[in-house]
C-alpha cells in the first residue's frame, strides 16, 4: 500500500495507516454542506432537495442540524443531490435523490433519511457521482452502480444499475474519484485509469471516445492521488508535482489558460503540493506547509481571495499555514485547520456556508470552532 502526499497525521487517529485515512471528513453538494465531527456524528446543512440533508425532511437548512444519532460514521461523500456514506463497521449507507438508482438500494424511490444498503461490511472507500456512485472494498475490488449511459460504471455496458456490482475482476484498485459522468482511479502500482464519458477529454486518454471499461492513461506509475468533478481532474505524482487534464470553463486546471487538455499536463513547476480537491469549475489544493491556493471561478467569491475575479493560475488563500482538509461543493469551498475549526466561503444561496445567513463569503469565515474534528 502506497501513501499519499496529503497530511501525514490526523488529529484524531493519529499516523495514517491507509490511504482511505486521508479522505476529508467535510463534503459539498449543489448548494449544500455535510460533515462528518471527531465525536463519529454526522451533520449536514444548505439545501435539501430531495431530502439530500439526511435529516428526513426536505426542508433546506442554514445551520449545521445532526443527521440521527448515530456516532458511529467513518467517511462521506456528495456530489449533486444524493449522499453516501460510511460507518465504522464497514457498512454502507445512502440517501437523497434516487432517480437512476445511484443510492444502490434497488429501486429508484428518493430517501430523506440514511438507509443501509446491502449486507457487507468490508467498503473502505465510496464516492458519489452526478447520478452514479462509485466504491471500492477492502480486497481491492471496484464497485459501481446507477446512471450508466456513457460507461462511467466502467462495467463493460452502458445499462444502469439499481445496485452495487463489480467493475471487472481486478483486486488491486487503490483510490477512486467520479466526475458527472466519469470515473478516473488508481492502482497500487501508481498506474492511472479511467472510463464513461469523454467528450471533453475528461479520460485523459487523448481522444473523445467514451469507454465503458477501465482503459489506462499513459504508462506512468507514480501516480499518489486525483481528484475529478464535472470534467476536469487534478492528480498529484510522488515527486510532489501537481497535474490536470480534461475541461477548463474559467481556468480550474490552473495552467494560465481556459484550454481543454486531452492528456495530463504539469500545473506549474512547484513540488510541495500536498493534497487536492477538483471542485465544480474550480479547483482548491494545500501545500506542504498548510497554506491553501485556489484557482478557477469565482463569481461567488468561491475561491476565497476576497475578490470576484477568476484566477487561471494557483492563487495563495490568505496567510495561514494550519490548513488540513479543503473541498467544496458546486460554488462554496469549505475547509478544517489543525485546530479542528471548520471555515467556509462562497456561495451561500441556500445556506450552504452554515453560517445563519444566505449572504456570500468572499474570504473564509469559521463556522465551527476548534475541536469539532
Amino acid at each position: 500500500m502506497r501513501y499519499s502526499p496529503v497530511q501525514v497525521y490526523n488529529l484524531q487517529l493519529g499516523p495514517y495507516r491507509t490511504q482511505q485515512d486521508t479522505i476529508p471528513p467535510i463534503a459539498g453538494g449543489y448548494c449544500s454542506t455535510v460533515v462528518l465531527k471527531k465525536e463519529g456524528t454526522l451533520w449536514s446543512w444548505g439545501s435539501n432537495s430531495y431530502g439530500k440533508l439526511g435529516d428526513g425532511t426536505t426542508i433546506s437548512r442554514t445551520t449545521p442540524m445532526q443527521i440521527g444519532i448515530s456516532t458511529d460514521w467513518k467517511q462521506i461523500s456528495t456530489y449533486l443531490e444524493h449522499t453516501i456514506a460510511l460507518k465504522e463497521d464497514g457498512s454502507l449507507w445512502s440517501w437523497g435523490y434516487n432517480n437512476y438508482g445511484q443510492l444502490g438500494n434497488g429501486t429508484t424511490i428518493d430517501q430523506y433519511s440514511p438507509i443501509h444498503i446491502g449486507s457487507d461490511t468490508n467498503w473502505i472507500q465510496v464516492v458519489a457521482g452526478y447520478r452514479h456512485t462509485i466504491a471500492l472494498k477492502n480486497d481491492g475490488t471496484i464497485w459501481g452502480w446507477g446512471y450508466n449511459f456513457y460507461g462511467q460504471l466502467g462495467d463493460g455496458t452502458n445499462i444502469d444499475k439499481l445496485s452495487p456490482v463489480q467493475i471487472g475482476t481486478a483486486s488491486d484498485w487503490e483510490w477512486i474519484s467520479v466526475g458527472s459522468h466519469h470515473t478516473v482511479a488508481l492502482k497500487n502500482d501508481g498506474s492511472l485509469w479511467a472510463w464513461g464519458k469523454n467528450n471533453l477529454n475528461q479520460l485523459g486518454d487523448g481522444t473523445l471516445i467514451d469507454k465503458n471499461t477501465p482503459t489506462r492513461i499513459g504508462s506512468d506509475t507514480d501516480w499518489i492521488t486525483l481528484s475529478t468533478v464535472g470534467a476536469h481532474t487534478l492528480a498529484l505524482k510522488s515527486d510532489g508535482t501537481l497535474w490536470g487534464w480534461g475541461h477548463q470553463y474559467r481556468g480550474e486546471l490552473g495552467d494560465g489558460t481556459t484550454i481543454r487538455r486531452a492528456t495530463p499536463v504539469q500545473i506549474g513547476t512547484d513540488t510541495d503540493w500536498k493534497s487536492i480537491s477538483a471542485i465544480l469549475n474550480h479547483t482548491a489544493a494545500i501545500k506542504n506547509d498548510g497554506s491553501i491556493w485556489t484557482w478557477g471561478w469565482n463569481y461567488f467569491g468561491q475561491l476565497g481571495d476576497g475578490t470576484t475575479l477568476d484566477n487561471y493560475s494557483p492563487v495563495r488563500v490568505g496567510t495561514d499555514n494550519d490548513w488540513l482538509y479543503v473541498t467544496g461543493g458546486d460554488a462554496h469551498t469549505i475547509a478544517v485547520k489543525e485546530d479542528g475549526s471548520f471555515w467556509a466561503w462562497g456561495f451561500n444561496n441556500f445556506g450552504q456556508l452554515g453560517d445563519g445567513t444566505i449572504h456570500n463569503q468572499l474570504s473564509p469565515i469559521c463556522v465551527m470552532s476548534v475541536d469539532t474534528f
